[in-house]
């Protein structure tokens, strides 16, 4: 089921099943990338309870391997709608059976979209009904749209950081990391910076990131809170995600339990984790 939300300046339309982020729509523009199976057949997931991979799809808890694919489960789900008006909806996922099986914990996800004049705000709440700490990671997947050859756009962050990409090998962090050529916070596009996979960048101190094409403004991602980044498309696919993460992919060298693994989050039990990024259009 599509979800449509809309006012005089934005519309979006989002689907019940992964509360996944299809069109976003501002003077007749989508600027989310329509789906084309030969590059990806995704346009935004959330993913959750990881992001990325773990080392042989596999994590240790309490003693007993649990296996979990890439990014996690929750963007191959039916979520329920907790909460709708015309320019704002709520989706809610929360454990099964089957979710148990792979995540021995129980939770709920919640995902908000909600237009603005400017844009759309996207907010991710989790609960911990467990009597003892809950691991997670979560993080946003949005693709968007490029209608020009890559080299005609930049990424203008908001502050001067020294953009390390931490390297993948194998879906996995090898513990290497390579500079990306920046001028003031400007960083220019191609697809020979993702040659290697994403970009992933740790701990920035940039908050907002404009994509803009020839000078001009497409649109500003403000990601403030979240500690990762990451930065992906494919060779010559017309899209281009940018990703606020509260977690990331297993280091090579991991031990495999989750409760140690790099950039898990531990909600204390029967309370809230929240956070939210905003995409403004111009």
């Amino acid at each position: 089921m599509i979800v449509t939300l809309k006012n005089k300046n934005i519309s979006a339309s989002i689907s019940t099943f992964g509360a996944e982020l299809v069109t976003l729509y501002k003077d007749d523009k989508n600027y989310i990338w329509e789906v084309d199976t030969q590059f990806w057949n995704k346009t935004s997931p959330v993913l959750f309870p990881i992001v990325g991979r773990l080392k042989n799809d596999t994590y240790v808890y309490g003693n007993k391997e649990y296996k979990l694919s890439r990014h996690g489960f929750a963007r191959d789900n039916d979520f329920s709608i907790v909460h709708q008006k015309e320019d704002e909806v709520i989706f809610s996922f929360t454990h099964n059976e089957e979710t148990l099986e792979k995540y021995p914990f129980q939770f709920e996800l919640q995902i908000g979209y909600l237009v603005t004049a400017t844009g759309i705000k996207v907010n991710y709440k989790v609960y911990n009904a467990n009597t003892f700490d809950l691991p997670f990671s979560i993080g946003a997947h949005p693709a968007f749209a490029l209608s020009h050859p890559i080299e005609e756009y930049d990424l203008h962050f908001n502050k001067d950081d020294t953009f390390k990409s931490h390297l993948l090998l194998n879906d996995l962090f090898s513990g290497k990391t390579k500079t990306i050529q920046s001028n003031n916070g400007i960083i220019p596009l191609n697809y020979n910076l993702f040659k290697e996979d994403a970009l992933v960048f740790k701990n920035l101190h940039s908050s907002e990131v404009i994509v803009m094409h020839q000078g001009n403004p497409m649109l500003k991602i403000s990601f403030e809170g979240f500690p990762y980044l990451g930065i992906w498309t494919k060779d010559n696919a017309p899209f281009l995600c940018i990703e606020p993460w509260y977690g990331h992919a297993d280091d090579i060298e991991t031990d495999g339990n989750i409760l140690n693994k790099a950039g898990i989050q531990l909600l204390p039990p029967n309370s809230k984790f929240e956070c939210s990024f905003f995409i403004k259009l111009y």
